[in-house]
């Protein structure tokens, strides 16, 4: 299951126990000052510098956790708190020289580590250097620390290795973030999809529904029979209409140029418009055929509800169809209704292009769609 839009992608605990461990795994390297404080033959510098070297490590480990759930939430890292962090882990490495001598320096690696994680790449190459430079400078002004050299080392294997770290953590969160933009798209399409369908299969039948009860409601002093058979097409019409949205909401309906001209001659005569409808109909492929059907029904759709025609004229060929009046004319501009809308996203997967205006005489409407002679078979 996608999370909702702007949250991020859930952590399993599994995930986060393993967090943890990553950034924990990664103390052993205080091995060396902690047996150096545990070696002191003094038990002040003894406590004093196994408890600043713990801080150390606890300290270390938070603010890893801490950044790294910044990072997953897709929420930035605050700059004040990433350098007191820093300033705070600093200054517990400097509280356990007391204890650890100079093996105090191999905390800088750490330093160095979660500044490039915390800070963004200029400020984070000014903390690995002064981490980098701290460890030559001390063994040169206190002879006595030596080693110093292999943790400058260190602290530039750490640091570039933390980089890759930190990018892959900054790619994954675009990442995260994109996959919540594209389930958010995808669940926003299928919505107006939906209300698409909704509106080309039940503003037609409903259209007629509503003429024919019309049509019965004026009948029914003076024609009691035919308004009694008009109310039974109501019904069945109704029926067809809830049987449309349950398949719809199955995901299966079919329409067809067939079905949709047959459907067009019901609605037009109920409507009292003449109807001129093909005689034949040419065989199309499946997906042609549907886009045809949709654009009948469409086109048939505006006529019976605003055109105020006395004829409508359908015509079928391979390559288009067409539906026409002689009502008066285009009320709305080109792009309105959800209806066209609708055609055109579905005209536009199988290159068609749909058209509207008026008729070639400049009168009435015009609705067309046609294929572009490429997709057309020879």
């Amino acid at each position: 299951m996608n999370p909702p839009a702007g949250q991020p992608w859930p952590v399993s605990r599994y995930w986060r126990i393993t967090g943890w461990l990553l950034a924990a795994v990664w103390l052993f390297f205080l091995n060396v000052p902690l047996t150096t404080a545990l070696q002191q033959p003094q038990p002040w510098r003894r406590v004093v510098g196994v408890a600043a070297l713990v801080a150390f490590g606890v300290g270390y480990v938070l603010v890893f956790q801490r950044a790294r759930h910044l990072r997953q939430h897709l929420r930035p890292i605050p700059r004040r708190r990433a350098w007191t962090a820093l300033l705070l882990l600093l200054g517990l490495g400097l509280a356990s020289i007391p204890g650890a001598a100079g093996d105090w320096t191999a905390t800088l690696v750490f330093v160095a580590a979660a500044g490039v994680f915390l800070l963004p790449i200029r400020q984070a190459l000014v903390v690995v250097a002064f981490c980098a430079v701290t460890p030559m400078v001390a063994g040169w002004l206190i002879p006595t620390w030596m080693g110093e050299g292999t943790v400058t080392a260190a602290v530039l294997l750490a640091s570039f290795a933390m980089f890759g770290v930190s990018r892959l953590a900054q790619r994954n969160s675009q990442l995260q973030a994109a996959q919540q933009e594209i389930s958010r798209l995808a669940v926003a399409e299928e919505r107006a999809r939906a209300a698409r369908d909704l509106h080309d299969i039940l503003g037609h039948s409903l259209t007629v529904v509503a003429i024919k009860a019309e049509l019965a409601g004026r009948l029914i002093e003076v024609d009691p029979t035919r308004a009694a058979t008009e109310i039974a097409e109501v019904e069945a019409l109704a029926r067809a209409a809830l049987a449309d949205v349950r398949q719809t909401a199955g995901a299966y309906r079919e329409v067809t140029l067939v079905g949709e001209l047959a459907g067009a001659r019901t609605a037009l005569v109920a409507a009292g418009i003449a109807a001129e409808l093909p005689a034949a109909v040419p065989e199309l492929p499946a997906e042609r055929d549907q886009l045809f059907g949709w654009a009948v029904r469409e086109g048939v759709t505006n006529v019976v509800r605003h055109s105020g025609a006395r004829c409508c004229t359908i015509r079928a060929h391979q390559d288009r169809v067409e539906v026409s009046d002689d009502g008066r004319g285009p009320s709305v501009p080109d792009s309105a209704g959800h209806g066209l809308v609708g055609l055109r996203e579905r005209a536009r997967r199988l290159n068609a292009v749909v058209s509207v205006g008026r008729g070639p005489d400049g009168s009435g409407f015009l609705l067309a769609v046609r294929v572009p002679p490429a997709e057309v078979p020879r």
